[in-house]
């Protein structure tokens, strides 16, 4: 092989080679491109979705208040039913007092 074939050889390969890098760069182009109406639908999907994420993060604050709420609304029904109950157990023992005095004060 002489000077002349290895220059030859040498531009063909190279050609070859720089063939294939524009080839692959317009496969990669032609995948990885998006149109200007995809971004479009890409930002109104982002838009929705922070949105969605701000409403659902605002639900949770309404819920957590809510269930607070709830919470010590039970915690003053439940003090409020001690307080009638031991009332009611003290009404009752006054009741049987004075039923044994009464019968007491009855039989003498």
């Amino acid at each position: 092989m002489n000077r002349t074939e290895l220059i030859i050889a040498t531009a063909i390969v190279l050609f070859i080679a720089f063939l294939m890098g524009w080839f692959a760069h317009w496969l990669m182009h032609r995948f990885v491109h998006v149109g200007q109406g995809e971004m479009n639908d890409l930002d109104t999907m982002a838009q929705q979705l922070h949105e969605a994420e701000e409403q659902r993060d605002q639900a949770i604050a309404y819920y957590q208040q809510r269930e607070s709420e709830l919470t010590n609304q039970a915690n003053q029904t439940e003090a409020e039913l001690r307080a009638a109950m031991d009332g009611l157990r003290e009404a009752r023992q006054e009741a049987e007092e004075l039923r044994a005095y009464i019968e007491k004060s009855n039989a003498s």
